[in-house]
């Protein structure tokens, strides 16, 4: 199991069990990366949330982690948090089946995972480019973006 980050309170916003992932709204990459997880979650096991908007600003505060400089992909779930190489652990063991390989890289040590992660996430817009805007979720897909009370 991935290792993650303990709060003393549950997250807010989040049904118990409720798993979300933070992404950068404006990368390129990222929105791939939550393209490809609706895509493949068919049982909507995960919600996603840009960390740019409200829902994704109040997880971020609650985690203790910067609310302007996005360097890192999270997962939260109930009082844990999981960033960088372990957030992507974590989300592949809510995939189907055949994703599940994904989960050998548990084998290569932390350090040289999270060193590979930030390289990527670093240089991110520069080798995949960046939106102007956060892009919004298409109207069959909105369900499975989490927001914040009041938002529209």
């Amino acid at each position: 199991m991935p290792i993650s980050q303990t709060r003393p309170s549950p997250a807010p916003l989040l049904k118990p069990g409720e798993t979300v992932v933070l992404f950068d709204g404006v990368c390129k990459l990222c929105n791939g990366w939550a393209k490809f997880l609706i895509r493949h979650d068919r049982a909507q096991r995960v919600r996603l949330a840009s960390v740019q908007s409200p829902a994704g600003q109040a997880l971020l505060a609650w985690a203790g982690l910067p609310l302007q400089q996005f360097d890192t992909m999270a997962v939260v779930r109930d009082r844990h948090y999981w960033v960088r190489s372990e957030a992507i652990l974590e989300v592949v063991t809510l995939l189907p089946w055949f994703w599940r390989p994904v989960k050998l890289l548990r084998y290569v040590p932390r350090v040289f995972r999270d060193w590979a992660y930030d390289r990527i996430a670093l240089n991110r817009y520069r080798l995949f480019g960046k939106y102007d805007v956060c892009l919004l979720p298409s109207p069959d897909h909105e369900r499975r973006f989490l927001k914040a009370p009041g938002d529209s």
